[in-house]
């Protein structure tokens, strides 16, 4: 039997996919009031947006960066990892700066932590070093 956990998640990507980035509505109702998200980048010059959130409101600030500043091709997930209130999932993403017209294309984990079915921490993992240089003007 499938867990509940990475069901919830698979509806998120499969919309996040689908949307190509244009919907976070459904990563927002999976996430708690008090969520904790961070990204590797770290809010890092050019992904700015990248800076550890703090709540859902401040998780606003970061979908809107990441929209304002790249767009997606495709958030491909490869593998899902349950146990107990963690899940990791595995995936591979593009995405194309707005500023520069760079293209990335990266592997990504992204760890996913449960209470009382919504997400109170998130941490996701991707080549930083790629990114980082796509975000930057030749």
């Amino acid at each position: 039997m499938e867990n509940e956990n990475v069901k919830k998640l698979k509806e998120a990507y499969a919309a996040w996919n689908n949307t190509l980035g244009g919907s976070n509505q459904k990563w927002m109702d999976l996430m708690h009031d008090t969520i904790r998200f961070r990204s590797l980048a770290g809010g890092a010059q050019g992904m700015e947006f990248t800076r550890d959130c703090d709540g859902k409101v401040d998780l606003e600030r970061y979908f809107a960066g990441l929209a304002a500043d790249w767009e997606m091709i495709h958030y491909t997930p490869e593998e899902y990892i349950a146990e107990g209130d963690r899940v990791v999932v595995i995936s591979r993403c593009a995405w194309r700066n707005r500023n520069t017209g760079k293209t990335i294309d990266t592997p990504k984990a992204d760890i996913f932590h449960f209470s009382e079915g919504k997400v109170i921490d998130f941490f996701e993992f991707y080549d930083t070093a790629r990114t980082l240089a796509g975000a930057q003007p030749d």
